[in-house]
């Protein structure tokens, strides 16, 4: 069986996203274009890392993740990405509200799961066999995740801001014990890779 990974960009206070997220602003107030600079300034310089986001074999996340839609579900709204999502894989969205399966181009199909993280898990590992299932945030969801003991690897990217507010990584989780993997620093960003050490 492979691993449960996840891959978030923080700010140095540890924060995913600001306030106020909207469609005209997926990250909230801030100037959050420094949180994601790294990925599209200086892709040579983190290819690795950028290629290991989207090697999974199945994706998780978050309802807000997908969408800045609250309530019922609008029917023109197919998430940020465009036509071509990068995930080129299942990815599973949980949600209150159902909607069918969203089929993309270059192979990515968002499933909407409405019975909880333990099931979108469940579903993602169906589907990702002996590979690795990701949880591709918001944070809100990968606190979900930390705090039910479901991550078996924590890969930040610590961008050189604070924001102050917003949403933030280990939120209400409990204490954790980490282990270090790895850790390189980039020009805009310092990547590091952690093992979450199940008691």
């Amino acid at each position: 069986m492979g691993k449960v990974v996840c891959d978030v960009a923080v700010s140095a206070d540890g924060f995913s996203a600001g306030l106020n997220q909207c469609e005209e602003r997926p990250f909230g107030d801030g100037d959050m274009g420094m949180l994601h600079s790294w990925m599209f300034d200086a892709p040579d310089e983190n290819k690795a890392e950028l290629a290991q986001i989207t090697a999974a074999k199945a994706f998780i996340m978050g309802r807000n993740m997908f969408g800045p839609i609250r309530g019922g579900w609008h029917s023109d709204w197919n998430g940020w990405w465009g036509s071509n999502p990068p995930y080129h894989a299942p990815v599973f969205v949980l949600t209150n509200h159902p909607r069918a399966s969203l089929p993309m181009e270059g192979g990515t199909t968002f499933h909407f799961v409405t019975d909880g993280i333990e099931s979108a898990l469940r579903q993602a590992r169906q589907v990702a066999g002996d590979q690795d299932v990701a949880i591709s945030g918001g944070a809100s969801t990968i606190n979900q995740y930390l705090t039910a003991g479901l991550i078996d690897e924590l890969r930040l990217h610590i961008t050189p801001f604070t924001l102050g507010v917003g949403t933030r990584i280990f939120d209400g989780v409990p204490p954790l014990k980490l282990e270090q993997v790895s850790s390189r620093a980039a020009s805009t960003v310092t990547h590091i890779t952690y093992r979450v050490i199940r008691p």
